[in-house]
Order: C-alpha cells, then sequence, then structure tokens
C-alpha cells in the first residue's frame, strides 16, 4: 500500500508558523471517512455500535466527532471516564468500562455515568458487591479461552499468556451471580489478538463467542444480548503491507452469524472497541530535520524523540517516514536517496524512529511526516529527560487547522512540585502576582474541573 501524507510541505511550513514543530496532526475527513465504513460495514446488524477505544487517542475533539459518526466509547480507567464525560457529554450504554485491577473508584464513576460494566474476572464480581454498588440492568463478562488463539492453523495469540478475562467455567458461573444480583442483559467480551492485518480475526473470534453463548444458554439459562468483538483489527504500516477490507470482515462475522445463531434461534448486537483501526492512519506526528551527524552510520536527529511516540523505541515497531516535498519513489538512485537512523535527543541509544531506513538526502529544516501515529501515538508519550508532549492539531475538513490540544509548557512540567517550589509565602505571593493573567484565564475558561458531571439517570 503506497503511503502518501495527507498534508503538503507547504501547509506545514504555513502551520509551523504559529505551532513549532514537533507537533501531532490529525486529519477529519479520513476519521469520518473510517467511522462511516465500519458502521457500513455491520449495518447487517441492528443493534451495532463501535465503541472507539480512549486509550489509543484520549483526545476529546476526535472523541466528539466519532460520537458524531455514531460511537460510543470504551474506557478503561476513572480518569477516560470523567474525560469523555465531562469533555464529550458522553454517559450511559454510549460507554463500556472494561477494565482490569479495577479500584473502587473506577467502579464507583463507572456506575454513577450508568456505563456498561465488562468484568474482567469472577472476584470482580464479588468485589463490586462489597463497595454496596447496584449491580445495572446491563453488565457484560470478559472472556479468555487460553491456549493459542489460531487462524487457519497459524497463532494469531495466546490467550492462556494473557492478564485479561475469565476461564469457560468462570465466565458461567460469572453470569448466574450476576443474574441472581437482578441483571438482564448480558454481554461477553474477548480481545484475543492485537494488531491484526487480517480479514479473517474478527470472524474467527465471532465463531468462538457465538458457539460459546449458545452453550451458555443451553447449559444454564441466560441468553446473551450482545458480544463484544474489541479492538485488535490492524493496519498496514508498511509499504509492502495491504488494508484489510471492513466490508469483507463484516461479511464474515455476518457468516458466522447466521451459521450459529440464527440456526439456534437466537438474535445479539455486535459490538466493537476499535482504536488502531479508527485513527492510526489519520493522524502524523510532525518533525523537524535540526541536526546530521556521521559516524559509523549516518544519523539525522529531529525535534521529536520517543517521548513523543515511543512505538519504535519500545515495541521496534515500523513506522513510515516520508520526507516532505522529497518522497519522489521513482527517484531512489545514490545521490539522491540515503541510509539513515532517525533519531531523538534522549539519553537512550534506542531513541530511533528508523533504524537504516532509506530516504530522500534529508537537508537540515526538512520536515519529516511520520505516518500512522493516529493511535497509540500521542497517548503513549511521556517526560524522560524532561521532555515535554507537543501540540495536538486537528486538518479540518475545509483544510483549515485548529489546536486541539496546546504543546507543555515548563510550568506545566513542574506544576505537581508546587510545595517544593517556594521558600516563603512571599514567594509564593510574588509567583501568583506575575501569573494572574493566566489564572484569571483558568477561572473565565470552562475547563474539565469546572463542569458538572452528567450522573446516568
Amino acid at each position: 500500500m503506497k503511503k502518501e501524507p495527507f498534508i503538503t510541505l507547504e501547509q506545514v511550513k504555513e502551520i509551523a508558523k504559529n505551532y513549532p514543530t514537533p507537533f501531532y496532526i490529525y486529519d477529519e475527513k479520513g476519521i469520518r471517512e473510517r467511522a462511516r465504513a465500519v458502521n457500513k460495514a455491520f449495518s447487517w446488524n441492528p443493534g451495532f455500535k463501535e465503541y472507539f477505544a480512549v486509550k489509543a487517542t484520549p483526545t476529546p475533539k476526535i472523541i466528539k466527532i466519532l460520537k458524531e459518526e455514531g460511537c460510543g466509547v470504551d474506557c478503561a480507567t476513572y480518569t477516560e471516564l470523567l474525560l469523555v464525560n465531562k469533555f464529550c457529554k458522553i454517559e450511559g450504554d454510549d460507554i463500556i468500562f472494561s477494565s482490569n485491577v479495577t479500584p473502587k473508584e473506577d467502579f464507583e464513576l463507572a456506575y454513577k455515568l450508568g456505563a456498561i460494566i465488562n468484568f474482567d474476572d469472577i472476584s470482580y464480581i464479588d468485589y463490586y458487591k462489597s463497595l454496596g454498588i447496584p449491580f445495572m440492568k446491563k453488565m457484560c463478562c470478559r472472556y479468555n479461552p487460553g491456549g493459542s488463539f489460531k487462524i487457519s492453523g497459524e497463532i494469531m495469540g495466546k490467550p492462556s499468556e494473557a492478564k485479561y478475562g475469565m476461564t469457560r467455567e468462570q465466565i458461567k458461573q460469572a453470569y448466574v451471580k450476576l443474574r441472581d444480583e437482578g441483571v438482564k442483559e448480558f454481554g461477553i467480551h474477548a480481545f484475543l489478538a492485537s494488531a491484526q492485518n487480517n480479514n479473517d480475526y474478527y470472524p474467527a473470534l465471532a465463531r468462538e463467542l457465538f458457539n460459546l453463548i449458545v452453550e451458555i444458554k443451553n447449559e444454564i439459562g441466560i441468553e446473551i444480548s450482545f458480544v463484544d468483538l474489541s479492538g485488535g483489527i490492524g493496519i498496514p504500516y508498511k509499504p509492502t503491507e495491504e488494508p484489510v477490507d471492513i466490508n469483507t470482515i463484516g461479511q464474515g462475522v455476518k457468516r458466522e452469524y447466521d451459521e450459529i445463531l440464527k440456526k439456534n434461534g437466537m438474535e445479539v448486537s455486535i459490538y466493537a472497541e476499535l482504536g488502531r483501526y479508527m485513527l492510526a492512519e489519520y493522524g502524523a506526528l510532525i518533525t523537524q530535520a535540526i541536526q546530521e551527524k556521521k559516524i559509523y552510520k549516518d544519523y539525522i536527529g529531529v525535534d521529536a524523540c520517543a517521548a513523543n511516540l515511543m512505538r519504535p523505541s519500545i515495541y521496534g515497531a515500523y513506522h513510515h517516514i516520508s520526507v516532505l516535498g522529497k518522497n519522489n519513489e521513482e527517484n531512489r538512485d545514490v545521490v539522491n536517496w540515503k541510509t539513515y537512523d532517525v533519531i531523538g535527543g534522549l539519553c537512550e541509544n534506542s531513541d530511533k524512529f528508523a533504524i537504516d531506513r532509506r530516504l530522500p538526502k534529508i537537508d537540515i529544516g526538512d520536515y519529516l511526516f511520520i505516518h500512522d501515529a493516529g493511535a497509540h501515538g500521542f497517548s503513549m508519550g511521556y517526560n524522560y529527560n524532561g521532555k515535554l508532549r507537543s501540540a495536538e492539531l486537528l486538518l479540518k475538513e475545509d483544510r483549515s487547522v485548529e489546536m486541539i490540544r496546546r504543546a507543555e509548557t515548563v510550568d506545566d512540567y513542574f506544576a505537581t512540585l508546587w510545595g517544593q517550589s517556594f521558600l516563603n509565602a512571599w514567594e509564593f505571593f510574588k509567583y501568583i502576582w506575575l501569573k494572574r493573567e493566566l489564572i484569571l484565564i483558568h477561572f473565565k475558561e470552562p475547563t474539565i474541573w469546572s463542569e458538572p458531571l452528567l450522573v446516568h439517570k
């Protein structure tokens, strides 16, 4: 699959006048088109709903766009619940809360918001009850089949090594417990493999779950009302890879649905919790070449680093790189193309976006477009070496640009150290006086803290 930037060099130069690199930028048009394609592929199922995995890109403006396209959200923590509720006004059945090692406060907030709670372990049901939180009409359990998950004999994942979910017998016991607590609608959820760049994963997972819910109905008389296929659909990170066909995937799930569930007189809603597939291809990290180093290899140093995008450094993940204005794939001669390691400035030798990568000759000041960073990119950023998180921008459908998250400042980095910052009260009041305009802005403009919680009725 040919990799093409969704923004031009001229546009980046203009943007950089107001928003210095590095920055993330997202393509609104592409995001909306992907959401519509997913909804269309599963439109055969009247109850289908995509619950965007917030962990992939916890940016309110992006989540609002997906909400407008009919998507809900999949949250895993207290903070993610707060974010979608306070910034995006999402509540009730539009939230699935899939957590593990879940603190009391997280369960309490999920209940207050009316979220669909997905229990990761059978012991959590007793724990939840001990907290005095009422059980809800609609709840879910997470399944782990153990062993190896195979498609056509090839191992796609090893659920037996995963910390998530319940065994076959445990999940049956869990449904009985929930029924005894007054739950009326039951869901099943499973995530058995990650970043599957093929059309067979979802249908194979659906077959596993559909057969299980028939077994559950026959053995304990509980009918499952929704099946959550979670995430796991990948994207083509490399130009040599081909994209999945979401329509083929949707029809593959339908075949299993008709073959297994319809034959047994059962109907369920299908849910998905896609993150990477929804966003990755429609986000990029823009960075500028600022140094060149020649020792045993040729290095290009850029103003972004692994703290902005950690996947290449931590996982050895491939992210395609375009040198904006220079990416002529048909002119790869020795003069115009060179082999580089593209590096950041962290005190870690693994801080590399590319190793031995053939790229057009890079000059200082060139802008690099790092592809497929729209999911698990900004969200996995960190502050090692005191590096600050970048801004996030949205390339709107009319091609204008909107800042949707400002870049961090040194003040942000030091904000949690206030108790260490002032020698005495006089120093504190001097600081408040110097920052009075900023403080007034915070009081005048709505923030996450100034808006009330939407408590589900």
